[in-house]
């Protein structure tokens, strides 16, 4: 970016919204990534319009990022503008059993309010460290239940600015997939249908699902979570058990040995030593079994 292109993104969206040189580390779950060009927040619908005009107009990349919590940035950083949805677009609130959440809510606190609420069917949510509005891209899941179960409706924002209301059917929703994967819209906001639920036997659920993934999963070393999609019929982790890869390491990144399907962070691993240790386990799980994981992280930046 230019000096100009910089003054002009502080003056679009204000000196105390905009941060140069970034250090990417500090906004993702791994802990890894080089600096971002520039680093912005966003708090209205109106302004994330205008500065996805101010990014096409001036050939700027844009990227827009959730809680940072599947992706893996290169160590090189990110060009052009990093945007995340501010505290002005993450309201949550309940019409009788529907939740309607903004982009930049996390999945925990809207978990935490249908709880609150009495309402049942989000439970499988409250431990995934992600916003509504990356969970609705990749459409994010964990214990049996998926964003593609409870949400009803999505308002996003086109190219054109123009707001538009999609039904579920319209999201394409699949595994780790939703139409927002290919089409060039922002999700602003959902609508989650939810059933009335007791509140007791909503606790306990979201108590019994924090206990399991604390036992199963390295949640005491950074990571994006899984590491690779399922593959249909076979579990990842279990391949690359059978592949004699749990433990497997680049300098700090490691394959977990508590979890084989996650790639974890020991201390002070580089993008570079992830995507190795990923390339490695990929080929090496294809030679045994004949099958070929693909990532679930996505890979950001330079």
């Amino acid at each position: 970016m230019t000096d100009e292109q910089k003054k002009a993104l502080t003056e679009l969206l204000g000196a105390e919204n905009v941060r140069f040189d970034e250090p990417m580390n500090r906004h993702t779950t791994f802990r890894i990534g080089g600096n971002a060009e520039s680093f912005v927040c966003v708090q209205s619908t109106k302004e994330m319009d205008a500065l996805t005009d101010f990014c096409r107009e001036e050939d700027i990349p844009f990227f827009l990022l959730g809680k940072g919590s599947n992706i893996l940035v290169g160590d090189k950083g990110i060009p052009g503008v990093v945007a995340y949805f501010g505290e002005e677009m993450s309201s949550i609130t309940v019409k009788e059993n529907m939740i309607i959440a903004e982009a930049g809510a996390t999945l925990a606190a809207v978990a935490n309010t249908a709880l609150q609420k009495g309402l049942t069917g989000f439970e499988f949510a409250a431990g995934i460290p992600g916003s509504v509005g990356g969970a609705l891209r990749m459409n994010a899941g964990a214990y049996g239940g998926e964003m593609s179960q409870v949400v009803e409706w999505v308002r996003v924002l086109a190219p054109d600015g123009e707001i538009k209301t999609l039904t579920k059917e319209e999201m394409r929703f699949a595994y780790r997939y939703s139409i927002l994967k290919d089409m060039d819209y922002i999700a602003l906001a959902a609508g989650i249908a939810l059933e009335p639920g007791d509140e007791k036997a909503i606790r306990m659920t979201m108590l019994e699902l924090a206990n399991r993934r604390k036992e199963k999963q390295p949640l005491e070393f950074p990571s994006a979570g899984s590491t690779f999609k399922r593959p249909e019929g076979f579990f990842a982790g279990k391949l690359i058990s059978e592949a004699g890869l749990s433990g497997a390491r680049i300098h700090d990144a490691v394959v977990s040995e508590k979890h084989n399907g996650f790639i974890v962070n020991e201390g002070f691993a580089t993008a570079e030593d992830v995507k190795r240790l990923i390339d490695i386990v990929r080929r090496k799980v294809y030679e045994q079994s004949g099958v070929l994981l693909e990532p679930e992280v996505i890979m950001v930046g330079e």
